[in-house]
């Protein structure tokens, strides 16, 4: 096998979960790239089949599942559906997210439940339905989308339930990799930085300063620049990497 073989997908099926504005149709649009079949789903059927629409124009095959992922037996229901379409499914990439910047001394509390409801709980309920499956195939790749402030509190662009639900799911991440690890499955995190995304706000002059002048490569990433990454972590190309959080912050961290 030639060393770039290991990063092909071609065969397998790769489910994305994604939201509103966010990276997972980036990240989708990337593993049907590598040649991976794909499963994308989301809440907005409009959104959703927009970026569908993106991968069928690069000649990918793609089904869109409109779902609630905080619903568990919705979650059931998708997996089901890609194993109707596909008749297999190798990779789940959970890239659904949300966010609550501002303030934590004044953060409602059904804010808090919002946030912790999709990035954690939601999550945990695709990883351990498609872990259920991996395991019973005796294989399979979940690589969680988390985020630098999981890792690190940035400034001035707080924001304490996202930074508390990432940090969950890089542990989360590490828990499910130790345990699975003999079984065939493999389990990883990307944490990216401050990203350029439709739902990325804008940046103020204070946290454009923050942000810029903290990372060594001072600037922000894009999609384009962060999707490689999952695809490297979906493939052969990273076969004895597991329970790994990836960091890809343009080395803000190592300031």
């Amino acid at each position: 096998m030639r060393l770039f073989d290991r990063f092909d997908l071609t065969g397998r099926v790769a489910a994305v979960t994604t939201s509103p504005g966010g990276l997972g149709g980036g990240l989708a649009l990337a593993l049907a790239l590598a040649g991976a079949h794909v499963v994308l789903v989301g809440p907005d059927a409009e959104e959703g089949e927009h970026e569908a629409a993106k991968v069928r124009a690069e000649g990918g095959q793609v089904l869109f599942v409109r779902a609630d992922i905080t619903d568990p037996q919705q979650v059931e229901d998708v997996l089901a559906a890609a194993l109707e379409r596909f008749g297999r499914l190798d990779v789940l990439v959970n890239a659904a997210d949300a966010s609550a910047p501002g303030a934590a001394a004044q953060l409602p509390r059904q804010e808090w439940r919002r946030v912790m409801s999709l990035n954690l709980d939601a999550l945990w309920s695709c990883c351990q339905s498609f872990g259920r499956h991996f395991l019973a195939q005796g294989g399979g790749v979940i690589v969680n989308v988390g985020a630098l402030c999981g890792v690190i509190a940035g400034r001035p662009h707080f924001d304490a339930a996202a930074a508390a639900s990432k940090a969950a799911v890089h542990h989360l991440t590490r828990a499910l990799a130790a345990e699975w690890a003999a079984q065939g499955v493999r389990v990883n995190a990307l944490a990216p930085g401050y990203t350029v995304t439709d739902d990325c706000p804008a940046l103020d002059p204070r946290t454009h300063r923050h942000v810029l002048e903290d990372t060594p490569m001072e600037r922000i990433s894009t999609v384009e620049e962060i999707a490689p990454a999952v695809v490297f972590l979906a493939s052969d190309a990273s076969s004895f990497i597991t329970g790994t959080v990836l960091l890809a912050d343009g080395g803000y961290s190592a300031g």
